[in-house]
């Protein structure tokens, strides 16, 4: 089935094998260059690493839309968990050290999941894994049962077209609850925790135009987690305060880019406020919005990435105590990383080259080296990139 919120995926829809768990490496000029270095004996050509390794791809589900990264089965190493939208899975790849992965393992979730986290939601020290299903309009809840294996999904029914899901508790009772964007109900439901690792059926929150992606985090320092979404149909992000108890005013909305596709919360210019990142699809830049105070977001300063950007992560690289942004472009086939100059400000785009439809970015250290490495979901060549940190 064919859903109006794919206006963001222009592509066919290819299938690529699965079952290979070993990883391709592949060449990226824009974040490589090469030195000859002689000895008396040999000359040999080798590969100068510029901030990030080339990429080294494993394959996935038909079409994944989502990555995201965390030590599922206790290892303390993190691995990768994927939404494959074309297969109606998640994937899971184990982490085997030094930042490499297994062959992905699948559960069956909904019709096409578009968007996954994962949480413990039933205080058993265990990650669990929860995505959004939008051909079937559910969220479905994976139980972890230990060793990074998972339970049959128990699905919640929700709104249309659930296409972004955060786990976060918002009503202060130690239970993570459920936020989910429902895209063609233009509105934003939330599933409060009754313990026991079941959920009420949600509460809407409308006004809301095409919601993309959400992040929950607290804007205004009340110590609610307050819910932020990209807005795609009107070309804002909204922020909706909690009032508590898990209940929510109604939207304020800021102007961003075109077409908003991902939005992030982080405190980008260190004066304890969390900003506002926004991935613009449609105008080609990322937004950044600084916190006022009490809620309140500054008018957007823009800067350019590379053709539909479509995910945002907020995360320090270069080990300088300040957040950068770091972008997966949909159509040029590359993830940007624009370096934070400081007090909110950023530089100009450095490009690595991915694979085909990146669509989703992670920023985690998976291999134990305590500098962060990035992932990528990449949709239309149904792999997931890891490029390594120098």
């Amino acid at each position: 089935m064919q859903f109006s919120c794919l206006m963001l995926t222009p592509f066919s829809e290819t299938e690529l094998s699965t079952s290979s768990s070993i990883p391709t490496t592949t060449s990226s000029s824009s974040s490589t260059s090469t030195s000859t270095t002689t000895t008396t004996t040999t000359t040999t050509t080798t590969s100068v690493c510029n901030s990030f390794h080339d990429q080294a791809t494993y394959p996935v589900g038909n079409n994944p839309k989502a990555v995201v990264v965390v030590d599922v089965n206790s290892d303390n190493k993190p691995d990768i968990v994927v939404a494959n939208y074309g297969s109606n899975n998640t994937g899971v790849l184990l982490n085997t050290g030094n930042g490499t992965f297994n062959a992905q393992t699948i559960y069956v979730v909904g019709s096409d999941p578009y968007s996954v986290a994962v949480v413990d939601v039933n205080r058993d020290n265990k990650s669990d894994i929860v995505a959004a299903n939008a051909g079937s309009n559910t969220v479905s809840v994976l139980l972890r049962t230990g060793s990074g294996t998972f339970n049959t999904q128990t699905t919640y029914a929700v709104s249309s077209e659930p296409i972004s899901v955060a786990v976060v508790d918002v009503n202060s009772d130690n239970k993570p609850d459920i936020i989910v964007a429902n895209y063609n109900s233009n509105n934003i439901g939330v599933l409060l925790n009754v313990g026991n690792s079941t959920f009420k059926a949600q509460t809407t929150y409308t006004g809301i135009s095409s919601p993309f992606s959400i992040a929950v985090a607290d804007v205004n320092n009340d110590s609610k987690p307050d819910i932020i979404v990209a807005n795609s149909g009107s070309n804002t992000v909204g922020v909706l305060l909690n009032k508590g108890n898990g209940t929510f005013n109604a939207q304020t909305a800021y102007a961003v880019g075109s077409t908003p596709a991902s939005v992030a919360v982080a405190d980008v210019n260190n004066d304890n406020k969390p900003d506002i990142i926004v991935a613009n699809y449609g105008s080609n830049n990322v937004s950044v919005l600084l916190n006022a105070g009490n809620g309140i977001f500054n008018t957007q300063t823009t800067y350019s990435a590379s053709i539909n950007p479509y995910s945002v992560a907020v995360v320090d690289v270069n080990n300088d105590n300040k957040p950068d942004i770091i972008v997966a472009n949909y159509s040029s086939y590359s993830v940007s990383i624009l370096l934070n100059a400081g007090n909110g400000t950023f530089n100009a785009q450095t490009t690595y080259t991915v694979e085909a439809g990146p669509i989703s970015v992670a920023v985690v250290d998976v291999n134990s080296d305590n500098k962060p490495d990035i992932i990528v979901a990449n949709s239309a060549s149904n792999t997931v990139s890891v490029l390594l940190h120098c």
